[in-house]
């Protein structure tokens, strides 16, 4: 039986290959999510609205992402890219939900101030638009990110050939249930790290969004 001195070096390149693999895949996630999210904002009200372009939306975001894992193997076979294909399922419905709702539900006092100040273009998405909505749009990174960890661990775990998903799934068949656990607590201390990650970044690019807040919670 192995000991934990004995696991190290596996242990640690599995984290390394899962971590790679979400970070890839909500990246990308967040590439194209933010920037589809903004663009439905900037639907005429009657699309917004309708409620067949709204199930088209909406629907492929209710299947976990466990269940595009089949789908996803034919597609892309196994290996990273299936791996990245299934974080970027699991990142991507919350990252393009809050960028939408970032841009849409910006207050029409900012809107109509920049019109008066005839603000547009470039300027007015660098001045106005992403200020106001990068709050939002990190809460939804960091919400994507979540859903890529946990969507990473059972990709692999169902078609990868690494990471710790892999891992666990093999330490399984091997009747190896203590190496699970060191799984079970790397993939915990690592998702920890990834939400206590973003969060700091949050601080970081809009300390505006947690003073206001803790602000408010005083009162």
């Amino acid at each position: 039986m192995f000991t934990f001195s004995d696991y190290t070096s596996s242990l640690f390149y599995n984290c390394l290959m899962s971590t790679e693999r979400v970070l890839i895949g909500v990246v990308f996630a967040s590439l194209i999510g933010i920037a589809l999210g903004m663009l439905r904002s900037r639907l005429p009200y009657k699309l917004k609205k309708n409620v067949f372009l709204k199930l088209l939306i909406e629907l492929p975001k209710y299947p976990p992402p466990i269940a595009w894992i089949p789908f996803v193997i034919l597609l892309a076979g196994i290996g990273n890219l299936s791996a990245w294909l299934i974080v970027f399922i699991g990142a991507f419905p919350p990252i393009f939900t809050n960028a939408y709702e970032a841009v849409n539900h910006i207050h029409p006092n900012i809107i109509h101030t920049a019109d008066s100040l005839e603000i547009k273009g470039i300027k007015r998405l660098w001045k106005i638009i992403l200020p106001c909505a990068l709050p939002q749009f990190l809460i939804g990174i960091r919400i994507g990110a979540g859903m890529g960890w946990m969507s990473v661990i059972a990709a692999e775990m169902v078609s990868g050939q690494s990471g710790l998903g892999y891992s666990i799934q093999m330490n399984r068949l091997n009747l190896q249930y203590n190496l699970m656990i060191y799984d079970m607590i790397a993939i915990g201390i690592i998702g920890f790290i990834l939400h206590e990650g973003l969060k700091l970044l949050e601080y970081k690019l809009v300390p505006w969004h947690f003073h206001f807040y803790k602000n408010r919670e005083a009162k």
